[in-house]
C-alpha cells in the first residue's frame, strides 16, 4: 500500500509540473498576443501620424502657392541667376543715361558761357566803338566851331578858306556863295575874335553824323586895341562824315 501512494503522489506532482508549464506556456502566448497587439496599436498610430504630417504639409504648400505673387513658382530660386544679368543691363542702362544727360547738361552749360562771353565781347566792343564816334564827333564839332568864330581880319582870305574847307553840304554852298562879302566885312570893321569851347555833349548820333551841343566863349577886339567883354554863346552843331573826314553841316545858336 505504501508503494501506491507513493506512485500516486509522483503522478500527481508531475501533473501539477505538466499543469504549470502549461500555464507558463499560456502566460507567455497571452504575453506575445499583447505585445503584438500593442505594435499594431503604435505602427497604426505612427502611420496616422505621418499621414497627418504629410497633409499638414500639403495644405501648408498649397496655401503658399495660393498667396504667392503671380508668375513665381518654385523654379524663382533658380531663376535668380538669370535675373540678376537683367537687373545689372538695366542698371548699366540706367547710368549711360545719366552720364548722356551729364554730358548734354556740361555741353549745354559751356554752349552758354561761351555765348555769353561772345555777347560780352561784341557788346564791349560796340560800347568802345560808340565811344570813339561819340569822341571823334564831339573834337570834329570842336574844332569847327572854332575855325567858324575865329577870325583875324588880317588872314580873312585864309580864315574864311578854312571854313569852307571844314563844312560839307549846303551850308559850305551857301557860305561859299557870300565868302566875299564875309572877308570884306571882316577886313572893314579890323577885328580879331578868340573863341574857346567851353563845354560839348553829344545829343544824338548815327554811325555817320551827329548833332553836338557845345558852350563857347567869343573875346573880340579890334586893330585899336580896344576889347570887348567876353561873350558866351550856346551852339547846336550837325556833323556828319564827307571822305574821310567829319565835317560841319550845319550851325545854329541856341538863346
Amino acid at each position: 500500500m505504501p508503494s501506491d501512494r507513493s506512485a500516486d503522489a509522483a503522478d500527481a506532482l508531475s501533473l501539477a509540473e505538466e499543469a504549470d508549464a502549461e500555464a507558463a506556456e499560456a502566460d507567455a502566448v497571452a504575453a506575445a498576443a499583447r505585445a503584438r497587439a500593442r505594435a499594431i496599436r503604435l505602427r497604426r498610430q505612427a502611420e496616422a501620424e505621418a499621414q497627418a504630417e504629410a497633409e499638414a504639409e500639403a495644405k501648408a504648400k498649397a496655401k503658399t502657392e495660393t498667396e504667392a505673387p503671380v508668375g513665381d513658382t518654385e523654379e524663382a530660386p533658380a531663376e535668380e541667376p538669370a535675373k540678376k544679368p537683367v537687373r545689372e543691363r538695366r542698371r548699366w542702362r540706367t547710368g549711360l543715361i545719366l552720364k548722356v544727360l551729364a554730358a548734354g547738361v556740361a555741353f549745354a552749360c559751356t554752349c552758354a558761357l561761351i555765348t555769353l562771353s561772345v555777347l560780352m565781347v561784341l557788346n564791349h566792343r560796340h560800347q568802345a566803338a560808340e565811344q570813339q564816334r561819340r569822341a571823334e564827333f564831339a573834337a570834329a564839332a570842336r574844332q569847327s566851331v572854332v575855325t567858324l568864330m575865329s577870325l583875324d581880319f588880317t588872314k580873312a582870305k585864309e580864315d574864311v578858306q578854312r571854313i569852307i574847307d571844314d563844312t560839307t553840304g549846303q551850308f559850305r554852298e551857301d557860305f561859299k556863295n557870300q565868302a566875299d562879302d564875309f572877308i570884306k566885312v571882316a577886313q572893314d570893321s579890323k577885328v580879331i575874335t578868340e573863341v574857346t569851347v567851353n563845354a560839348e555833349g553829344v545829343e544824338s548820333m548815327t554811325n555817320d553824323s551827329a548833332v553836338v551841343l557845345l558852350s563857347a566863349t567869343s573875346r573880340v577886339s579890334n586893330s585899336a586895341g580896344a576889347k570887348q567883354e567876353p561873350r558866351t554863346w550856346w551852339l547846336a552843331v550837325n556833323v556828319q562824315r564827307d571822305g574821310g573826314q567829319i565835317k560841319m553841316s550845319k550851325v545854329e545858336f541856341v538863346p
